[in-house]
């Protein structure tokens, strides 16, 4: 199966959208269909030798189709759709200067016929006729071929509801009221796609940020600015002061503070030294400095943020689904309702056909659902905007929809509440040696180790040997095994030693009393803590503590305040735990879990509280994340892996960002409930004034432009977050 990519000018709203399943659907070697309005693009999963035949269908319901991106099916999805920084061939363009010229034509006319006939012309008089053809023309002729085309296809669209009420408006002789009826319908599509068009540059500014060329040093030493799409990973880039930086990598040389909103949402600049990761997309303030690439153009991470925010409009939210289906069943119960009115009281109670006729024309003319039906897509990607903005990278409307049902928020503790960047913090002898001479022998053992205790315990001796007067390199160790969640062990000097936790020393039975004290003293205050020891006996205890972020305790509070609980399950044994969530106040604290244990707890989280965020580094916690209602990372920038797997990821490790997003959430819960009650509300009252006589039918269109106007601008107003 091979998937094309359509950029289709006129898709404006769901009418097209419907217009285009029902016949794409019925075609052959068509699978499946994927819409995203506010880019205007289809994505179509088919077996077809070339893209011809669905060209062709499109151009028989009137659909301007552009050429497709070909996407073959196992390629790295997370490249399709990667910004180039380049604007896209097919694009909408602007409104042009005769559409407007005809509008005001249109209108103008319109507006004659209806004074002239208000003068005594009368509705039928040759001028008011002549002065309502002339309006028109320019969009009446448009809808009626687009009202042919949904006959044709048995579609109940706009389109269709609009011909049928021109065409009943002029059959009973109201030719003023159906050049108002069709140039107020062409004014507000007009004004939805201008609306609409200013939500999807929300979106479509993150691809703008990226410079087009870089300077890049050659292999002769020489400087050159080149395009971005040239340079490769390895080379090195130059960043002048106030530019942007082209591509992701780690400085080499020299230094600045950098603005990393566009990826972090970080309003502080950072300062950036050499080893320090530079993201594309971000500002350069003062200084000059060089970079090595890491990842070329397509693969950075804003190439990937902005991929997930446009794979995210294509995942339809709760209420959006809802708004569909009702939708669905709505209009046609409307239009047999209307036909009911039309139709009822002429035949059985004798009553005048054209007053009856009429009002069934305006119940038609608000029959249809732009307005319910627009309100939700534009209401989640303004959301899904805004969270990009504050650096938070949301994988879809359902999970920033349903992010209000959160109840409980389990995190784990290293690199997430903390640092996780541990540091030695004690070292404590048990057998007369000097503790320096036990550092280093610990050391010379845990630099074969990748754990993060390890790096601390090598780090922790190579700043007390630069401290002067002890040995600058590590004894040899040879057969070196890892233990795999209890230490490591190795040969020096011919003499075996272990270094593991509590569990691993009593197995090995050389953890007596005067340990056991040592290791519940530095437990109590939170560190982790390995024992050295031989064969015979442990020969010293290590406390290693990883400090919290700043952030922690305050991202804490705030979910408290929004009435969310908060679990910590970490690795680490249940008093070290304990002591971390006291210290900032979380309000439950499970220690020693394995990962299937986070896996369990997860599920005993779920049963309690129904709806459950876990957050964590997405790699080690990936079960547990995959697990929960909605699953956080942390650490997403520069980590594809983090990006791929989670709901969410917090672009800057800013646990304030948690609270942030289930504020947002419960804003963009409201914003839909809004929209769907003016929606059918408006409909509801014109119904009304319908039946009563009260309502016309450009009244009908203008209540039904209003009301689409009304919940798009509702909808875009989370962007101001």
């Amino acid at each position: 199966m091979k998937r094309s990519v359509f950029v289709i000018r006129n898709l404006d709203c769901s009418t097209e959208e419907q217009l285009i399943r029902k016949r794409l659907e019925s075609e052959p070697g068509i699978g499946k269909l994927s819409f995203n309005l506010l880019e205007r693009r289809l994505t179509v999963t088919h077996s077809l030798a070339d893209d011809q035949p669905i060209f062709r269908a499109l151009r028989d319901i009137g659909m301007e189709a552009a050429m497709p991106r070909k996407i073959e099916t196992g390629n790295c999805s997370s490249c399709e759709g990667a910004t180039t920084g380049k604007a896209d061939h097919a694009e909408a363009p602007a409104i042009s200067r005769r559409t407007w010229a005809l509008m005001v034509l249109s209108g103008s006319a319109a507006v004659a016929s209806e004074i002239l006939a208000w003068m005594g012309a009368g509705e039928t008089a040759p001028q008011v006729i002549a002065l309502a053809l002339l309006s028109i023309a320019p969009g009446g002729l448009g809808t009626l071929r687009k009202g042919w085309i949904a006959v044709k296809t048995f579609t109940l669209n706009m389109n269709f509801l609009m011909s049928i009420a021109m065409i009943g408006a002029i059959a009973i002789g109201e030719w003023p009221e159906a050049a108002v009826v069709i140039f107020l319908f062409a004014l507000a599509e007009l004004i939805e796609s201008l609306s609409l068009e200013r939500a999807k540059n929300a979106i479509r500014g993150l691809m703008a940020i990226v410079p087009q060329t870089a300077v890049v040093k050659l292999v002769n030493g020489e400087w050159r600015e080149v395009p971005v799409d040239e340079v490769q990973i390895g080379q090195t880039v130059r960043v002048k002061p106030g530019g942007r930086i082209p591509l992701d990598g780690v400085l080499t040389a020299g230094g600045s503070s950098v603005n990393q909103a566009p990826i972090t949402g970080e309003s502080i600049p950072v300062v950036k030294e050499p080893g320090d990761p530079a993201f594309a997309g971000t500002v350069n303030e003062r200084g000059s400095f060089e970079f090595r690439v890491t990842a070329n153009r397509g693969h950075t991470t804003l190439d990937h943020i902005i991929h997930s925010v446009q794979e995210a409009q294509g995942k339809r939210a709760p209420t959006q689904c809802f708004v569909d289906q009702f939708a669905h069943y709505y209009t046609p119960a409307v239009v047999v309702f209307a036909v009911l009115v039309a139709a009822v009281p002429p035949l059985l109670f004798g009553a005048a056909f054209a007053p009856w006729f009429y009002k069934a024309l305006v119940m038609l003319v608000i029959a249809c659902p732009c307005a319910l039906v627009i309100s939700t897509p534009v209401t989640v990607v303004s959301g899904l905007a805004a969270a990009a903005r504050q650096g938070i990278l949301v994988k879809g409307g359902v999970h920033l929809e349903n992010g209000r049902l959160i109840k409980v928020i389990a995190l784990d503790k290293t690199g997430t509440l903390t640092n996780g960047r541990p540091v030695v913090t004690d070292v404590v002898p048990l057998a007369g040696h000097p503790a320096a001479e036990l550092l280093h022998l610990a050391a010379s053992m845990e630099t074969h180790s990748e754990h993060p205790a390890a790096a601390a315990i090598v780090a922790s001796w190579q700043m007390s040997a630069q401290g002067g007067g002890r040995p600058a390199t590590l004894l040899p160790a040879t057969l070196f095994e890892s233990l795999p969640g209890r230490g490591v062990q190795a040969v020096i000097n011919g003499r075996l030693y272990h270094i593991g936790n509590h569990r691993q020393m009593e197995n090995l039975g050389i953890c007596g009393p005067h340990v056991e004290e040592v290791l519940w003293r530095l437990e109590e205050e939170g560190k982790t803590v390995v024992v050295l020891g031989n064969e015979k006996e442990s020969l010293c205890v290590i406390g290693v503590a990883d400090t919290l972020r700043d952030t922690s305790g305050e991202a804490i509070r705030d979910l408290h305040g929004l009435g969310v609980a908060s679990v910590l399950l970490s690795g680490d044994n249940k008093t070290t735990a304990r002591a971390i969530a006291a210290k900032i106040g979380i309000d439950d604290a499970r220690g020693d879990l394995l990962p299937e244990d986070k896996l369990a707890a997860i599920d005993d989280l779920l049963q309690r509280y129904g709806h459950v965020g876990m957050v964590g580094d997405g790699i080690n916690d990936a079960p547990a994340l995959a697990r929960a209602s909605i699953g956080f990372a942390m650490g997403a920038a520069g980590t594809d892996t983090a990006i791929e797997t989670a709901d969410v990821a917090l672009m800057d490790d800013d646990l304030r960002k948690l609270p942030h997003f289930i504020r947002l959430s419960r804003d963009v819960s409201y914003k839909l409930r809004q929209n769907i009650s003016l929606s059918i509300g408006i409909k509801a009252v014109f119904f009304i004034l319908a039946l009563a006589g009260k309502a016309t039918l450009w009244m009908a269109v203008f209540a039904d432009m209003g009301a689409s106007l009304i919940v798009v601008f509702n909808g875009m107003r989370i962007l101001r977050r």
